[in-house]
């Protein structure tokens, strides 16, 4: 479902519809087929406009099981048009979604636009002189029934054929049948009587450039590859693989004729210490994880806080805690970011709001880290790392800039003092080990102010300590003004942080056209926390913070700025809605 929901969404693509999309699939790799638990589902929102959120009701439903069916169809908006294939509709199918009755014939499901068709039989019939196997010609199931969508929709087969193509190259027989399917399902639709209607959206209207269909795990690949090929300095990522981060190893795998090196490591230990030693080797220095994993890495990322090297630590947030919802999206990392390491250690945090607004947040982590020589925690979620969404690819004119200064032995003289610091920046010079002139060493010790000798004088530790504090709240300077969206004053201010970007704008823009007095601002630099935010907090009268946790954000909020901030919390797993957000901000507002 996961392969042909992709292929619906690149087509959509290619046909050039803004969208939003939510893969939903169970942990387990071989799910129990049939079951609930064993549902996997691809939800598409695509249109003519700007596209924020995978939608609230689909219009259309196809459930290729009755537990497809139970999961799902609560989802489906009233009178929605709803593909089932009726083959799969057995006892035993049935007992196992727990239907007491066949849903396709008790009339239980008469308020939607039913289609039931026999998609399994159909597919054997067009493959019956396939040379596959009987089981093998029923996976092509999924490929009729995109091909049905693509009718309806008025979508070109190539993009899918041509994938198949090279997907199955190395198996012809697999290619011919799966094209098969998915012709044959595109004629059904076209030929049928059973579709009273069709549906042409027409293509969105957008800056001009080469668009491609992207993911966050994908964008933020790139990112991290354009920030080594902005500064010069080589990309190395040392990564346990861990769902939902391990397709940024995959991806930055490919890219080694960028120097870029990845390494898969024992362990999230080893992952994390393997970074710190390419760090201090002069390489832009990378390691990817999820919430758990996180947890692992917190003595190595104490040892970063210490060395001062500039290190990126990426957390694909997931629902916790412990295994918790590996495959599914939550917010309920922030604190563990924020706090989650023993003695004064502070990072800075960021976050992404978009699948394509990860690419410039691995840049902006690495701009960050280098130029203040410290560890910066980039928090994405499932959310954005296997939603997608087009992505106009930059110019590399528009791509920022930014510039990586080692330490030069000439600037030496005297002796090289690891730890003087920059007074702008309160940052150390970062020195190639080995270099004549630079010789120094570090590690996890406590280190004298300018030497960096081990130092267990007292008055030294603290002042050591305020000067690591000191030097992330500097980063202030490097935040820009928020963006309003709506007016600059009025009654209430929605306040959002990370992947629910989307789901706030759509919420809020649909509250303004209610005429209510909404304006919403979204947060990427939450440590240290932009510096106009508290002021533009007192112009509002109430202040709403939507969170996938239980208020982390809001908290926070609540102890920096003394503000009466509300809460708006879902913690099931998925993205919000929009209509969530706006049912709020109507409650707010009375």
């Amino acid at each position: 479902m996961q392969l042909t929901g992709t292929q619906f969404t690149n087509t959509t693509a290619v046909f050039g519809n803004d969208f939003a999309t939510l893969p939903d699939y169970p942990a387990e790799i071989r799910a129990p087929a049939g079951t609930l638990a064993g549902v996997s589902s691809f939800q598409v929102n695509f249109g003519d406009e700007r596209i924020y959120t995978p939608g609230d009701q689909p219009d259309v439903l196809v459930a290729m099981n009755p537990a497809a069916l139970k999961v799902h169809l609560h989802d489906l908006r009233d009178n929605g048009v709803l593909i089932v294939n009726e083959d799969a509709f057995t006892e035993g199918n049935l007992s196992k979604a727990g239907f007491k009755s066949n849903p396709l014939e008790d009339g239980s499901i008469k308020g939607y636009q039913l289609f039931s068709i026999p998609i399994t039989k159909m597919t054997l019939e067009a493959l019956k002189d396939s040379p596959l196997k009987n089981k093998d010609r029923e996976r092509c199931k999924n490929f009729y029934a995109l091909g049905v969508l693509l009718w309806l929709y008025h979508r070109p087969l190539t993009v899918t054929t041509e994938w198949i193509e090279t997907k199955f190259k190395k198996k012809p027989d697999l290619v011919e049948a799966n094209i098969t399917a998915l012709k044959t399902g595109y004629h059904f639709g076209e030929t049928t009587e059973m579709f009273q209607v069709s549906y042409e959206i027409a293509p969105t209207k957008r800056k001009p450039g080469t668009y491609r269909n992207i993911t966050g795990n994908e964008a933020l690949a790139r990112g991290l590859a354009a920030a080594s090929k902005i500064t010069g300095r080589p990309l190395f990522l040392g990564s346990y693989p861990i769902t939902p981060a391990s397709d940024i190893l995959h991806e930055l795998s490919t890219f080694k004729n960028f120097r870029v090196h990845t390494f898969q490591a024992e362990d999230e230990i080893a992952g994390a210490c393997s970074a710190i030693g390419a760090s201090f080797a002069g390489a832009l220095a990378v390691t990817t994880t999820s919430g758990p994993g996180i947890a692992l890495k917190g003595e190595a990322l104490g040892l970063a806080v210490m060395t001062e090297l500039p290190l990126v630590i990426i957390n694909v947030q997931r629902g916790g805690p412990s295994t918790g919802l590996p495959t599914k999206t939550e917010q309920s990392d922030l604190n563990q970011a924020l706090y989650g390491r023993h003695g004064e250690s502070p990072m800075c945090v960021l976050a992404a709001r978009s699948p394509g607004d990860c690419f410039y947040m691995g840049i902006e982590a690495f701009r960050i880290a280098t130029k203040y020589m410290c560890p910066v925690l980039l928090l994405t979620d499932g959310y954005l790392a296997n939603g997608a969404e087009p992505w106009r690819i930059p110019e590399a004119s528009e791509i920022p800039k930014f510039e990586v200064k080692m330490a030069q032995p000439e600037l030496a003289e005297g002796g090289f003092l690891p730890y003087k610091r920059d007074p702008n920046t309160l940052a150390r010079p970062w020195a190639i080990p080995g270099t004549p002139a630079l010789e120094h060493r570090i590690g996890g010790l406590e280190k004298a102010a300018d030497t960096g000798n081990v130092s267990y004088d007292p008055a030294n530790h603290e002042a050591m300590v305020r000067t690591r504090q000191a030097k992330v709240e500097k980063i202030v300077q490097e935040i820009p003004p928020l963006e309003i969206t709506g007016e600059k004053s009025g009654k209430l201010l929605v306040v959002g942080w990370g992947g629910t970007y989307g789901s706030i704008q759509a919420g809020v823009r649909r509250a303004q056209q209610k005429g209510l007095s909404v304006s919403s601002v979204h947060i990427q630099h939450l440590n240290p926390l932009p510096p106009d935010l508290g002021e533009i907090m007192g112009r509002f009268e109430k202040i709403l913070v939507p969170e996938l946790n239980l208020g982390q954000l809001r908290n926070l909020l609540r102890a920096t700025y003394l503000v009466d901030a509300q809460g708006l919390n879902k913690i099931k797993g998925l993205p919000f809605r929009a209509v969530e957000i706006l049912e709020k901000i109507e409650e707010m507002l009375g």
